[in-house]
C-alpha cells in the first residue's frame, strides 16, 4: 500500500514580480490566465511570454468546446513550459496543454485515444483557495456533447511546481472565495475518511480543517474583509487539503455533485457544499464507528459543539458564508432524480470507490431527494 506521494515542488513568492524573476519567465513560456489578473499584476512587467486569456473562450468551468478552441488558436506556437495562473478552470485547462500529441480534440485525452504523456514543464499558481489542483494529477472538464463532466487522472499532468502568491487573491470576490475554500474543507474531510487514507494524509487533512474553520469563524465574527488578512494561510490550507485528497482521494460528495455542474452549471465548490453534510450523515448512519467518528470529534472541537450536533453546526457556519439551497432551485426536476442517481453509479466509480462506505442507487437517490 502506497503511504504518501508528492511530486510537486512548493514555492512561495511575495508578489508576481518576484515569481517572474525567480522562474525566469521567457518567450518559450505559455501563460494561461485571466485578464482581471493579467492587467493589475503582470501587464506592467512586459514579459515576452505567450499569454492566453481564458475568459475569451467562455465563462464558467472548463469545457471541451473551450479547450478545443484554445488548441486551435495555439497551432504553430512553440512553448516549453505551461504556466497556469488562476482558479480551477485555468488550472484544469493548463494541465491538458502539457500532453504530448494533443492537437485538436481534448476528448482524445479523456477517451484515452492518445497516450497521456507529458512533454512540457507545468507550473501552477492558484488564485483561489480551494481546488488543491496545483498538486493533484486530475483535470476535470464539462463535456458538453455528453451533458456530463469527465475527469482525467494521470501522473503525467501533475504540476512540477506550485507557487503561492497571496497578492493574487486580493481581487477575488467573496462568493468565489467562499465556494473555493468550502471546497477545500470538503477535500480535507472526504479524504480523511477515504479507505486509502494514511497517517500521512490525515495529518494534512486535520491541519487544513483546523485553519479553514478558524478563518471561517473569524469571517463570521469580523466580516468578509477579514479574509484578506489570511490569504497566505488559506492558500496553504487548500494546498494541504489537496495533498491529502491527491493521495487518498475523495468520494460521494464529489461524485454526487457532478450532475449539478454538468447539467445546471453550478460552480464546483458550491455544488460540493450542497451535498457535503447530507452524504456524511448517510456515512454515519451506515457506520458511525470508523474514521468518521474521529473526524466528527475533531470538527466538533473546532466548531465548539457536541459531537451529535456536528453536521448541524457545520451547516450553520457554512450557511453564514453561502446560503444552502434546495436542489430544485438550481433547476433539478423531480423526474430527473432517479436518472441522476443511476448515472452517478455508472459513471463516477473513480470517485465512489473512495467512499467511506459503499452506496447503492437507492441510497444515492435518497440523498438527492432529501436535498431536493
Amino acid at each position: 500500500m502506497q503511504l504518501f506521494k508528492l511530486h510537486t515542488v512548493l514555492h512561495m513568492a511575495k508578489d508576481f514580480a518576484e515569481f517572474a524573476k525567480d522562474f525566469n519567465l521567457n518567450e518559450k513560456d505559455l501563460v494561461i490566465t485571466n485578464e482581471f489578473l493579467y492587467n493589475p499584476f503582470m501587464k506592467n512587467l512586459n514579459l515576452p511570454c505567450h499569454f492566453v486569456m481564458q475568459e475569451k473562450y467562455g465563462l464558467g468551468e472548463p469545457s471541451d468546446e473551450m479547450i478545443n478552441q484554445i488548441l486551435h488558436d495555439l497551432k504553430g506556437v512553440e512553448y516549453n513550459r505551461v504556466i497556469g495562473i488562476g482558479g480551477g478552470t485555468v488550472i484544469d485547462i493548463s494541465k491538458l496543454f502539457v500532453i504530448r500529441g494533443l492537437k485538436e480534440d481534448v476528448l482524445d485525452a479523456f477517451d484515452h485515444k492518445i497516450p497521456v504523456e507529458k512533454d512540457k514543464e507545468l507550473i501552477i499558481i492558484p488564485t483561489t483557495c480551494g481546488t488543491g489542483s496545483e498538486v493533484t494529477n486530475i483535470s476535470i472538464a464539462e463535456i458538453k456533447s455528453r451533458h456530463t463532466k469527465m475527469g482525467l487522472a494521470d501522473d503525467a499532468i501533475t504540476p512540477d511546481y506550485a507557487v503561492f502568491v497571496p497578492e493574487l487573491l486580493k481581487g477575488l470576490p467573496f462568493k468565489p472565495y467562499a465556494c473555493s475554500s468550502i471546497d477545500a474543507l470538503v477535500h480535507a474531510v472526504e479524504s480523511y475518511v477515504s479507505p486509502k487514507a494514511t497517517e500521512y494524509t490525515r495529518t494534512f487533512s486535520l491541519k487544513a480543517i483546523d485553519i479553514i474553520i478558524d478563518v471561517f469563524k473569524n469571517i463570521v465574527e469580523k466580516g468578509e474583509e477579514y479574509r484578506h488578512e489570511r490569504h497566505g494561510d488559506m492558500l496553504i490550507a487548500a494546498n494541504m487539503a489537496g495533498i491529502a485528497f491527491g493521495n487518498a482521494g475523495v468520494g460521494a460528495v464529489h461524485a454526487l455533485s457532478y450532475p449539478l455542474g454538468g447539467n445546471y452549471h453550478v460552480p464546483h465548490g458550491e455544488s460540493n457544499y450542497q451535498l457535503f453534510t447530507e452524504v456524511f450523515k448517510k456515512y454515519h448512519e451506515k457506520n458511525p464507528n470508523g474514521s468518521i467518528k474521529e473526524v466528527e470529534k475533531y470538527l466538533a472541537e473546532r466548531l465548539g459543539c457536541e459531537i451529535a450536533e456536528v453536521y448541524q453546526s457545520l451547516d450553520s457556519l457554512l450557511s453564514k458564508l453561502i446560503p444552502l439551497k434546495k436542489l430544485r432551485e438550481y433547476g433539478m426536476k423531480d423526474e430527473e432524480v432517479r436518472g441522476f442517481a443511476e448515472n452517478v453509479l455508472v459513471t463516477q466509480q473513480r470517485l465512489l470507490k473512495n467512499n467511506y462506505v459503499p452506496f447503492d442507487v437507492d441510497e444515492i437517490e435518497a440523498i438527492y431527494r432529501k436535498l431536493y
